[in-house]
Formats: C-alpha cells, structure tokens, sequence
C-alpha cells in the first residue's frame, strides 16, 4: 500500500505489550551506544548524532509549560510495537552514522543492522524519478513531451472531456498529472500478481482502479501512484528492459546501492531481511514474512539505511555542484517544486535558506519510511522500520535528530488551554469553496475526501471530520489557529472571523497551499 505521509496515521489507525518488549530487547540485539560507520566526533569531527537516540525523541507538540519528555529509542519501539529500527544521518552529503535497532523478526536474536533490508513504499518514487532524470540528462527522455510517444504497450486514454488532454514526464513526477489511483494494495505470498498494463487498466489479478485522467492534466496537484506506475512504462517501452535493469544501471552502481532492488517478490536468498510486522508487532506476511509489490516504481523498492542514505547524499550533491549524477540545472529542477504541487521531480520539498529541505515518505502495509536531505547544508537523514507502528515512531525519531543536527528545522509547538465556550463558537458544517483558484490550493486541492468538514467537540477537545472518516483532534496554538493530527507534514488550521464577530470560514494550510471551507450561514453564530 503505497501513500503519502500526510495519510501515514490515519491509515496505520485502521488497523501494547510487555511481552514484545521483553522479546525486543532480550540479550544484546538493542545499541545501547549507537557507533557511527563514518568518521569519529572528535578532531573536529561532527558530533554523535544518534546520541540523540538515548533520550532526545519528543512529540511535536507539547502543552505550554510541559517539560520535554527525553524519550529513548528503546522504549518508544516497545511503545509503538516496532520490532526493528534502521537510521543513517548525513553531514555535508556523506553518510557519516548509520545503525540499526531491535530485531529482523519478532521472538528472534536476528539483529537489525545498517544493511538491513526494508519495503520502503512511496520513497520508491524519488528513485525511479532519478532514474528517469538520468535518462532525461542523456538526452533519452523529454521532460515535457507527450508520454503516448513514448508508449508502445499501453497508451493513456484519451480525454476528450478536456481542452487539453497532454501529459508529460514533468507531470507524473510531480503529481500533477490528472491521472487517478492514490497508493496500491499489498500482495501476500499466496496472491497472484497483475503485469504492469493489468496494473493500469485495473484488471484482475490487479486490486486497483484503471488509472485514467480525471482532470485537466497540469492544473492541480493529485498525489497518483499510478502516474508513476505510467512512468516506469515508458523507461521500459523505450528501453526495452525492465525497472530493476535501468535501476540498476542508471542509479544502484553509481551509487553503490549494491544488495538494493526492484524485484518483486524479493528473493530470500538476498538474506539480512527484515520481516513484516502487523499494528501489534506480530509476525505477518506468513509464511515467507513480507509481501509483494508489483508496482515496483510506484512502492517497490527494497533498500537499507546506508544504501539509501548515500542515495540521499547523491542527490544533495548533485544539487550544489559537487556531483555529476545529475547534471546541477536538472537537479535543480528536481528540487523545485512544480506549481501547484508540493512535489518537484519526484522529492517533496519545503522551507528556504538553511532550512530548505527535500523529503519522501513510504508506507506498505507493515513497513514505514522516511528519507531527507538539507538542501544547502548537506545533512540529511533515513529512517526505516518493520510495523505500522513505524509512523508515529518515525516522527519521535525525526524531531530527535532534527534537533541534533541543530538546523531549527522542525522546532516543537507549544499549544494553549482554550475554554470551551470558546471552542462552541468554532462547531458547525463548511463546505469546500471551489472558487479559489488552483494556484492556492496547490499541494492540498486533492488533500481533502470529502467536500465537506463538520467541526465538533469531542470529550472537550475540538475535532474535525470528512464524511466517513473518523474525527481528527485538532490541537490549539491560539485562539483561532490549530494543528492538525499528528503528522511528519501537518496541516494547520484557522477559523476566520469577520467585523461583526461572526465565524464564517475555515482555511486549511501547508506550506504556501491553501484550501477555503465557508461556514454554513445556517450554522453561524456569534460569540
């Protein structure tokens, strides 16, 4: 299942126990001292970044006053029912610390280590794109041509509902396509497996809808794995190779990512890997212990924490010139975001300056993600995991390192006490206001399932809810402006309230994306 961090909670939601924690940390299998695999903190050296690890991980969040919690790496994985941790952190475009925490498989000794290898989703997605800029750079590829030139196997359907119907390289990468079909359904060991086109045109054994345009292509950010499904075909139709092949050839050697690859499923005899987990830590998968994903450029990637993170490094490289990976002017391109889109050429990105940063998250149905990279300083950062329970840890994991690396790029939030009379003045329906234009909408206009949101109150914290999804508690900063549930990339939200005192709008934000919900006049009431 492949999605983005935005949905990692609520869908590890749809899915606590001293026994696994005794089984996760029986005998040495847990770093008590993490060691670095680069270059020592003294004579100059950075300091040990994974030190933060031993008591450095915290919410996002915390009360006014409320003291940082200084959590470990160890209990928050008992904590969260994860068996098995990989982390690399970067400085100046190298790996200099990379290590892995816990265990491979539940009730083992089986040690996770830096080479590990973990399903990481959606990250699969920055690969692939930098597989196809490789080909873009020698001159094999076009940017910003029709991909049906390309297309020898499949075509995307025609359209004809739209003016313009065209869509390009530059769109799949960016999400910006108009094509359909979010994220991808996992297969167990049993399950039959659908071909690339059976993948596109949703035929059995695929799990998912046909991926076909349903908007004008270029005129809004959709995050589509099946866009990018479009673009592994046509790396193969105009090689003649399949992804694992190009992969190999254009990214894994040049950047020495030997044991990591596209192949589903993935052979056992590659070994050091870790096994799938369900939401209670328990084995999963069985009998082989993970699944497949057919949709290999989409979320099928297999890597580990040192091999991702030189990837990372490469990437940060070849944007400030010290690569030829990528040639700079394409990995600028890459790096920059494609209007309306959050997205560039595959990475999301964020931020300005020294806080400018390109990130990606991955979720299949017992694995969880992370990779980043600091843009103008060169640190960057992997996290990988083996349980759902990956996506709130990798949080607690990300602000402790963020911290460490001391780039202020991700600082706590500090919510307020609000009473509820004030909170009354904020419940309601609002419904979608289509009239704003795309270009400020952006990244959030496909965010939302549901046109329309109801603010409530539940056992005294306010709540917002999408037709059939369950409430999401919004966290206050003041009295008008909240945080979203607890997320690697949270929304914020403000209530507007006019002259006359009345509450009549709510706005959702991220980044420089906005989304307008106005009030239904029915439920307006003053304070």
């Amino acid at each position: 299942m492949d999605v983005t961090p935005t949905q990692l909670l609520s869908r590890s939601r749809k899915h606590a126990t001293v026994l696994l924690a005794t089984a996760l940390f029986a005998g040495h299998v847990f770093a008590a001292e993490p060691k670095a695999t680069g270059p020592s903190p003294r004579n100059g050296q950075p300091p040990n970044v994974l030190a933060a690890l031993e008591h450095g991980l915290r919410p996002s969040t915390l009360k006014s006053g409320e003291p940082l919690p200084g959590w470990s790496l160890q209990e928050r994985m008992a904590f969260h029912h994860v068996p098995g941790v990989a982390i690399a952190v970067l400085r100046d475009g190298k790996v200099v610390q990379a290590v892995g925490f816990g265990v491979r498989e539940a009730g083992t000794q089986d040690a996770v280590n830096a080479d590990t290898l973990f399903s990481v989703g959606s990250v699969s997605k920055v690969v692939t794109a930098a597989t196809t800029l490789r080909k873009v750079a020698a001159g094999k590829l076009d940017l910003d041509r029709d991909v049906n030139t390309y297309l020898t196997s499949w075509r995307i359907p025609k359209a004809p509902t739209f003016a313009n119907d065209k869509v390009s390289l530059r769109m799949l990468m960016s999400h910006t396509s108009g094509l359909t079909v979010w994220g991808f359904e996992d297969y167990l060991p049993d399950e039959k497996l659908p071909t690339l086109v059976q993948t596109l045109d949703g035929v059995a054994p695929a799990k998912n809808e046909p991926v076909r345009i349903d908007f004008e292509p270029g005129t809004r950010m959709r995050y589509s794995g099946g866009g990018v499904t479009v673009e592994q075909l046509v790396l193969e139709n105009t090689t003649r190779q399949p992804l694992e092949t190009i992969a190999r050839g254009e990214v894994f050697q040049r950047v020495g990512m030997r044991r990591s690859t596209f192949v589903n499923p993935l052979p056992a005899s590659l070994g050091n890997i870790a096994k799938a987990h369900d939401k209670d830590g328990q084995r999963a998968a069985l009998p082989r212990g993970w699944e497949t994903f057919p949709e290999q450029a989409a979320s099928g990637l297999w890597t580990s924490a040192n091999e991702l993170g030189a990837f990372v490094g490469t990437l940060i490289n070849s944007y400030r010139g010290k690569s030829d990976f990528l040639p700079q002017p394409i990995a600028l391109q890459m790096m920059t975001e494609v209007s309306p889109s959050l997205h560039g050429l595959g990475p999301r990105l964020e931020g300005e300056g020294q806080t400018r940063i390109f990130h990606h998250g991955g979720s299949n149905d017992s694995y969880r993600a992370w990779i980043e990279g600091y843009l103008e300083t060169g640190d960057g950062m992997v996290i990988l995991t083996n349980s759902p329970g990956g996506s709130r840890l990798m949080v607690e994991i990300r602000n402790a390192l963020s911290d460490a690396l001391g780039r202020g790029i991700n600082p706590v939030a500090r919510t307020v006490e609000l009473a509820p009379a004030v909170l009354a003045n904020y419940t309601g329906t609002y419904r979608l206001d289509a009239r704003v234009p795309n270009d400020l909408t952006g990244n959030l206009a496909g965010h939302f399932e549901s046109d329309t949101l109801e603010v409530g109150i539940t056992e005294g914290t306010l709540t917002v809810t999408e037709t059939q999804q369950p409430p999401r508690k919004l966290q206050p900063l003041s009295p008008t402006r909240f945080l979203g549930p607890v997320e690697i990339t949270q929304l914020r939200f403000e209530f507007l309230r006019n002259a006359r005192g009345v509450v009549y709008a709510l706005v959702a934000e991220r980044g420089n994306a906005k989304v307008y919900f106005r009030r239904d006049a029915a439920k307006v009431v003053t304070p």
